[in-house]
């Protein structure tokens, strides 16, 4: 009886420490210091891989855009947009009054939270690639440009997964929220709308546009011409990365973004 009670408490104390485990993983990585060791190799890939590929390389547009912002600004070194992305995911830390430390070994869960996600949302576009079949939808679009060789491809996708993320999730969202606060709109009803909103822009950033805002020009020469099935599901995607920016943060956003592309990109 008393062998029988001690497995008992052993088993309990290992289901309470599992608990405590899977409850300190779903904080620790959703911190902004950690997304930041997350993708820093996927911004190290992109921006190595597109001065190995030279001047062919095709950049995603959220990387084009924002360097034209920094240009109109005054700000034209190369290396200054990677820089910001690091200063932006560092001043949320610091925002946060977060502690310096990293548990390196959750970046491996990070990961394959970034694959099942990508994973998530592949069969979320090839329901509704089924559900728009009927009105002749084409095949099931990726979230970047794509390119004829394959390194090419990756190194897009990373640039997708990176600066899509930072433009619309982590720059739009919360300065739409902001102004939305600032006009009288409740807090929850405003972080709704700004979702709503910022996804419809990411949804229209993948179409050929040319547009004056004030004295900028945004003009995307290399993006799709409009469809509605497809701009439906990039608004739907837009509404999954920014559920999950807020619920996993930064970090497995930008690599469920980056690996849905990759999974899309694969022969069936």
């Amino acid at each position: 009886m008393a062998k029988q009670k001690k497995q008992q408490q052993s088993q309990r104390a290992s289901d309470v420490t599992s608990r405590s485990l899977v409850s300190h993983y779903w904080n620790e990585s959703a911190r902004p210091l950690v997304s930041l060791a997350f993708v820093a190799p996927m911004v190290v890939a992109y921006e190595g891989g597109l001065v190995a590929l030279g001047p062919q390389a095709m950049r995603n547009g959220a990387d084009v855009w924002l360097r034209q912002l920094l240009e109109w600004l005054g700000f034209s070194q190369y290396f200054l947009l990677p820089a910001l992305t690091c200063a932006l995911l560092l001043g949320w830390h610091h925002l946060n009054q977060d502690r310096w430390s990293i548990r390196w070994t959750f970046l491996y869960g990070m990961l394959f939270e970034s694959i099942a996600f990508g994973a998530l949302l592949l069969v979320v576009a090839n329901a509704q690639q089924g559900i728009f079949a009927a009105v002749g939808s084409h095949a099931t679009p990726p979230l970047s440009v794509q390119s004829t060789k394959a390194f090419g491809q990756l190194v897009a996708f990373l640039g997708a997964g990176i600066y899509e993320e930072l433009l619309f999730r982590v720059m739009l969202f919360p300065a739409l929220a902001a102004l939305l606060r600032l006009v009288g709109t409740p807090r929850r009803t405003s972080w709704v709308v700004a979702i709503l909103l910022s996804s419809l822009a990411f949804a229209a950033a993948h179409y050929q546009l040319d547009l004056m805002i004030g004295n900028f020009h945004l003009v995307t020469s290399s993006g799709d011409s409009f469809e509605w099935t497809s701009f439906l599901f990039r608004f739907s995607a837009g509404i999954f990365f920014a559920t999950l920016l807020l619920a996993r943060g930064f970090g497995v956003a930008a690599g469920a973004h980056a690996f849905y592309d990759i999974l899309v990109s694969l022969p069936a």
